[in-house]
């Protein structure tokens, strides 16, 4: 899209809006049935920039995707960090699922959405997927580790599977009711550490 006359190009504003444009239509929309044009369309930018930015649809998805696993876990650790480290902290995420899951744009993890979409083969949006769920499991087994209990890998993938079952759950049947379901059981597994000798 041409510039106007006197109007300065600002590089990184333009790469910021084509990412915040291409996380909200491919979550909304998937992947597969979004085109450059639409995303360039969207974001008031050129095809020509998309492509220069981001090399081809390819290289745009693989950035969406980061940037959305970056914002989300940079949601966790603001919306956590009042919380009490260990086991609040961990029952605080669930709140935040909560609040997510009542939001009128929710549609569940696009980063599980994305890997779904490819079939999961070890592609790029499986691969951003897997190391998005790491960064879950890190959180969680640091707190883990703060409190002192015991085994933190496996109470982490624990508390991960409650974490990604309770999305899957209340996008499907459009309830954020599973966030409270997933945190009383995320209690109970803490309690369960805690109490194990």
């Amino acid at each position: 899209m041409p510039v106007r006359a006197g109007d300065t190009i600002d590089p990184e504003a333009t790469r910021r809006r084509i990412l915040e444009v291409s996380e909200r239509i491919f979550y909304d929309r998937g992947i597969a049935a979004v085109g450059v044009a639409e995303i360039a369309r969207a974001a008031v930018a050129s095809k020509a920039s998309i492509y220069k930015n981001f090399g081809s649809k390819d290289g745009l998805v693989e950035a969406t995707l980061e940037y959305r696993s970056g914002r989300v876990h940079e949601w966790l650790a603001n919306g956590t960090a009042a919380a009490e480290a260990g086991p609040d902290r961990i029952l605080r995420v669930f709140d935040l699922l909560l609040e997510w899951f009542q939001s009128a744009d929710f549609h569940g993890c696009a980063m599980v959405s994305a890997a779904a979409e490819e079939r999961a083969t070890g592609g790029t949006a499986t691969r951003l997927a897997r190391q998005h769920l790491q960064k879950y499991r890190d959180f969680l087994s640091a707190e883990l580790n703060h409190a002192g209990l015991p085994d933190a890998p496996e109470l982490a993938q624990q508390l991960l599977i409650l974490i990604e079952g309770a999305t899957t759950v209340s996008a499907i049947d459009h309830d954020p009711a599973a966030a409270r379901t997933a945190r009383r059981l995320a209690a109970l597994i803490l309690g369960h550490a805690h109490a194990a000798p």
